[in-house]
């Protein structure tokens, strides 16, 4: 006999076969009192993240920043540029032109000059020294954020306190929806929804991933090339909306990334196979181009290019998938067709 067969609430509890799953019936006010505190629940999760990333503003600002301060270092690695200082004041910066036709300071690398009022006599001259020590990477940034407004750092605060906070207490509302959700699904549905849960986590962090050390820099350096191009100043953003900018980008990159696990899912229930995803490709090609075009934060082609590429990998990927599947079943199917020998 069997273990299964031993269990003692086989016979008793049918609704619990492994077939059917779930645990025992409830009444629907039973059912709503595990909804009250399943919401509770979430919501007590979400608040305590977001007091977390309240108190620790200033580490996500510091890593909401390094894309910035990243790009900024490979453009001074190339460049002869002098910053203009006089004592802590930021004056500008000379040209590379300007350097190489005036005077040489002996650097291959960006530097700074501070000009300093020297008596001389009864005459005060501007003397120009060369300041060879290091600085902080803010006085060297291409783009200064700042906050205008009395309540510009608070807005600042607010949003990493909201978007920090989401993020953060994702898993545990995850974690706390499925045991509302999981005991009224089959075991077959269960595993599946394991199998896409994982999977589904690993890609959304992967396009975090991906936004974060590859895409942040070249659309940010795009945005500031384009403004200039057109002939406005970007030596000064609004700390506000980059923030906002930063946070969405990465959030639309992740949700972006869920592609395999909407196509397979679609694959799964029958609604989509193999030939289907061959044929629709030229389609997807110009919705996944102009679905970039939207998001690309300078417009520029490039950018666009490098967001479209992996979400085009993805979906030759998720065609790759259903086609191993298809020869699975097809084999699985070839196998119980054979009279046993």
């Amino acid at each position: 006999m069997s273990e299964s067969e031993n269990s003692p609430e086989v016979g008793l509890y049918p609704e619990w076969d492994e077939e059917e799953g779930g645990g025992p019936v409830k009444t629907f006010l039973e059912h709503l009192e595990d909804l009250r505190w399943t919401l509770i629940k979430c919501f007590s999760a979400v608040v305590i993240s977001m007091v977390f990333c309240l108190v620790a503003n200033p580490v996500l600002v510091r890593f909401l920043t390094w894309p910035l301060d990243q790009g900024d270092k490979a453009r001074l690695a190339g460049s002869s540029d002098i910053s203009i200082y006089m004592g802590d004041k930021y004056l500008g910066i000379l040209p590379e032109s300007i350097v190489t036709n005036s005077f040489s300071v002996g650097m291959n690398s960006a530097a700074r000059v501070n000009l300093r009022l020297r008596p001389i006599g009864t005459n005060v001259v501007v003397v120009v020294e060369l300041d060879s020590t290091e600085h902080k990477e803010q006085e060297n940034r291409a783009v200064t954020l700042k906050n205008y407004g009395p309540i510009g750092a608070f807005m600042v605060a607010f949003k990493l306190m909201l978007y920090g906070g989401l993020v953060i207490a994702s898993p545990l509302v995850i974690f706390f929806i499925g045991q509302f959700v999981l005991p009224a699904l089959h075991i077959h549905e269960k595993r599946f929804l394991y199998q896409t849960a994982g999977f589904g986590a690993f890609l959304f962090f992967l396009g975090v991933a991906f936004c974060y050390f590859i895409v942040m820099q070249v659309a940010l350096k795009a945005a500031v090339q384009f403004s200039q191009w057109m002939g406005f100043m970007a030596d000064e953003w609004r700390a506000e909306d980059y923030i906002s900018f930063v946070c969405k980008l990465m959030l639309v990159m992740g949700l972006s990334f869920q592609l395999p696990v909407v196509v397979l899912t679609m694959v799964k229930v029958g609604f989509l196979d193999y030939a289907k995803l061959i044929k629709f490709r030229p389609y997807w090609i110009v919705i996944n181009l102009f679905i970039c075009a939207v998001i690309t934060p300078s417009g520029d082609p490039f950018t666009m290019v490098l967001i479209a590429l992996p979400l085009q990998f993805l979906y030759e990927l998720s065609a790759f998938i259903s086609r191993f599947w298809e020869k699975r079943d097809k084999a699985a199917e070839m196998n119980l067709d054979k009279p046993n020998s």
